[in-house]
């Protein structure tokens, strides 16, 4: 069974950073792609970056310029540096990994709050 471990949310200022850090556990073959979606209030779940085996990166448009994904595959971690945010930021960030164990697998972590102040 695959679980990912999510750490680094919390209370920060409008324009602080944060480095969000989510690590996968488990007998894992092979993990394709790991990304962070995040969740506010009232709304659904959306993408704010993803990161493939290889490092090929896709990120939100409101992120881009800002976010900054990356992967240590020997240590199936995958990490968002947040700088310059805003309030609009907040929200429940969620790590998301597929790959293959003993069978193909999705699986997300619980969840981790990065609250910005204005």
């Amino acid at each position: 069974q695959v679980q990912l471990v999510e750490s680094g949310g919390g209370l920060v200022q409008a324009g602080g950073s944060l480095r969000l850090s989510c690590a996968a556990a488990g007998s894992i073959f092979s993990i394709n792609d790991m990304g962070w979606y995040l969740q506010a209030p009232g709304k659904q779940r959306e993408l704010v970056a993803v990161i493939t085996s290889g490092g090929s990166t896709n990120y939100a448009d409101s992120v881009e310029v800002r976010f900054t994904i990356s992967r240590d595959n020997d240590k199936n971690t995958v990490y968002l540096q947040m700088n310059s945010l805003k309030p609009e930021d907040t929200a429940v960030y969620y790590c998301r990994a597929r790959g293959r164990a003993v069978v193909r697998f999705e699986v997300w972590g619980q969840g981790t709050l990065v609250t910005v102040s204005s």
